[in-house]
């Protein structure tokens, strides 16, 4: 049969890139760049290149498995494993509640654009408190801390308008990531050097010069952890020398005088010197921001994994308030969001939304943390799995995620999945957290369903939208995640209910009616998107003429940002009263992005694998030679929770005193003799119980104080 070509986007990550595929007896052959495409431009990376891998290799799950009594997995029909898992789930809601029931999304169930919402669905239906995703585990400051200040509704200044552009612990050059107002995941290197050629200046903070830093303006090597002692100087020399918006800040900002006086002790002088970068170009990068006159502050994962995550995004908030970074009125809309359910676009500072701790929400039975937003912190889950009582997790649902890799306390989780009556792992490989399931179930991987760009649009400056077709057929007895929870749902007698309605129940619906209803309310209708992709053959549509205009204030409903509110003033001093030592640790490992990873996803892949064959511990030359390690060498690096293997690696990138490695990689099986064929997690090191952030949970997973020897 012929090879034929077709237009649709790539979902390893969130980035989507438009790709070219060719297809031959309905297999993936081939991946390119769409040169074509008016965002793209033709760029991928390399590991949205190895999907044709992905969809075809011989390892990759495409039945599902059910452990059978003597404890070995058996290959199974899907209907009937979705019937064993709708049976479990009966018998443990029946007996124990419906929040006996846990569901969890990774960072593979994101890349299905259905996947959130049909999971979310199911466990209303269910009823449990316990939904869970990956946001919790990485950065939840960001996304649930900073609404509590007021969001302006207008949006953030984008990135392709800004003459400054401030980075904190964020690589969007490896990692194809950055928040709304920072480098769209797009080609992102491109996207730098072509803003640097029209005039931006860049300022880069982070403990290691990365790829991004090589290209800033101001390299500043923050210590890890100690970002908010560089963010209150930066406010400080911005405040002291009337550097902010003051008609802004006297229009909607309360709060200016508490912070202005939480900021005043970190002068320049002892905010460098506890953020371990030179005071002059503390200095110099204050008045480099402040004076531009568009371009946002932004972090990255790093920063909220090294501690401290919401005073850090409280103070980043702070930096891009006083300085007015906010789309204006007649201007554009920041992030159009085709797929997003639309608000008014004002220039105003809208209500307050309270994320966390507010009359109704639910709570956690440990550590006094609760619901953020609308799941559970990840914090807890292992705790809620383990400990008997009223409430206790008894069945776990994990689509694309891989708990025993990503979550703190490495061994804990591992005890509480091996621990649960019923674990459903959606994966099509044998994770590491699969070889822990009851059940796993074989899901469609992205080339063979349909889907929307609802997920990387939160960084499309444009009103950008695509539907893609299947091109390629699903091999063996494998369905879609969001078929899956519906079946589950019918199983259980359940009704879904989605933003539109609720969802049919008397036959699956196709996911074109799925997506409407997930959506409802959106700029253009996935369905209506679907049929002008059709007409442009399969191509993405900018649609210009219904980007929003940021529209006048409202006075009777325009609020003002509150920069004391939920005492952060008092944070920041207590922080800067409070300088934590690491007794008999010697060094902090610090997190970083492998090009050839994307957390815990594409370790099964041939060519991604001997790009990558273990997780290196790189450390300054200076420093293995202080400890007489020479590089290749494997060390023992340990916390005071647990030891893990490295393979040394010499970067004079990485400031002394520190270890990088990836987050969230490898075996969690990796030992001493296996660690260079496996890699470790570094997750092994971390612990739920210590070093959390008391409002999200977070844990320490950055910023870990290790020792390391030569192993």
């Amino acid at each position: 049969m012929a090879i034929t070509t077709h237009r649709t986007f790539c979902r390893f990550c969130h980035a989507n890139c438009a790709m070219l595929v060719d297809v031959e007896d309905g297999k993936v052959r081939a991946v390119r760049g769409d040169p074509d495409d008016p965002i793209y431009g033709g760029y991928t990376c390399l590991k949205g290149r190895e999907l044709p891998d992905s969809h075809n290799a011989a390892h990759r799950l495409i039945h599902s498995l059910v452990r059978g009594p003597d404890g070995q997995f058996v290959a199974t029909p899907m209907a009937e494993a979705l019937a064993f898992v709708g049976t479990g789930l009966r018998r443990i809601i029946d007996a124990h509640g419906p929040h006996a029931v846990a569901l969890f999304i990774g960072s593979g169930g994101y890349q299905n654009s259905a996947a959130w919402a049909a999971t979310h669905a199911l466990a209303r239906a269910i009823g449990t408190r316990n939904f869970y995703t990956s946001v919790t585990l990485d950065q939840p400051a960001k996304v649930f801390t900073t609404a509590r200040y007021g969001k302006w509704m207008g949006g953030a200044n984008n990135f392709s308008e800004a003459d400054v552009a401030l980075l904190i612990g964020n690589n969007p050059v490896v990692s194809h990531y950055s928040p709304p107002g920072g480098v769209p995941p797009f080609s992102p290197s491109r996207r730098i050097r072509d803003r640097k050629a029209a005039g931006l200046k860049l300022i880069v903070a982070d403990p290691r010069l990365t790829d991004v830093g090589l290209l800033a303006d101001i390299y500043l090597p923050v210590k890890p952890g100690e970002d908010p002692a560089l963010l209150a100087g930066m406010l400080n020399v911005i405040i002291a020398e009337g550097l902010y918006d003051r008609n802004f800040v006297a229009a909607h900002v309360d709060g200016f005088e508490a912070l202005a006086g939480a900021v005043a002790p970190f002068t320049p002088e002892v905010a460098a010197a506890r953020a371990g970068v030179d005071p002059n170009q503390l200095i110099a990068a204050a008045r480099l921001f402040a004076r531009g006159q568009k371009g946002c502050a932004v972090t990255g994962t790093g920063p909220e994994m090294a501690g401290n995550g919401t005073l850090t995004e409280y103070l980043v908030t702070a930096l891009n308030i006083l300085c007015a970074r906010f789309k204006q009125e007649g201007e554009k809309a920041a992030i159009p969001g085709v797929f997003t359910l639309q608000t008014p676009r004002r220039a105003q500072v809208g209500p307050k939304v309270p994320m966390f701790g507010a009359e109704g929400m639910a709570r956690s039975r440990f550590r006094g943390l609760g619901q953020l937003g609308v799941e559970m912190p990840c914090n807890v889950l292992a705790d809620e799995i383990l400990t008997p009582g009223e409430g206790q997790v008894r069945a776990l649902i994990s689509v694309g995620g891989n708990p025993e890799v990503a979550f703190p306390n490495q061994l804990k989780m591992r005890r509480a999945l091996e621990s649960l009556e019923l674990f459903v792992q959606i994966d099509p490989w044998m994770s590491a957290s699969a070889k822990r399931a009851s059940v796993v179930l074989a899901p469609k991987q992205c080339l063979e369903r349909e889907d929307i760009t609802n997920l990387s649009e939160w960084w499309h400056e444009e009103a950008y939208a695509r539907y893609t077709e299947a091109v390629a057929e699903a091999p063996g007895d494998v369905i879609d995640e969001y078929e899956m929870m519906w079946h589950i749902a019918k199983h259980l007698g359940l009704q879904l209910e989605l933003p539109g309605g609720p969802v049919p129940m008397d036959e699956c619906p196709p996911k074109e009616l799925f997506l409407d209803l997930m959506t409802a309310g959106c700029l253009v209708k996935p369905s209506e998107v679907r049929r002008d992709a059709r007409a442009r053959g399969g191509a993405a549509i900018i649609y210009h003429d219904r980007h929003p205009i940021v529209g006048p204030a409202d006075p009777e409903t325009a609020g003002r940002f509150d920069l004391a509110a939920g005492d952060m003033p008092g944070a920041l001093r207590r922080y800067g009263a409070d300088e934590a030592r690491a007794a008999g640790f010697e060094f902090k490992l610090i997190s970083r992005r492998s090009k050839a990873r994307f957390n815990s996803i594409g370790h099964p892949l041939k060519r991604l694998r001997e790009r990558a064959t273990t997780n290196p511990a790189y450390m300054h030359p200076d420093d293995l030679a202080a400890l007489g390690i020479e590089e290749g060498a494997i060390v023992e690096i340990s916390s005071r929770h647990a030891t893990i293997h490295g393979v040394a690696k010499a970067s004079d990138r990485v400031r002394r005193g520190l270890v990088s490695m990836a987050h969230a990689f490898g075996d969690a099986d990796a030992g001493k003799d296996d660690v260079r064929e496996k890699g470790a997690s570094t997750n092994r090191l971390t612990s739920d119980e210590v070093d959390y952030d008391p409002i999200t949970g977070q844990a320490l997973q950055s910023a870990i104080p290790v020792r390391v020897v030569a192993a």
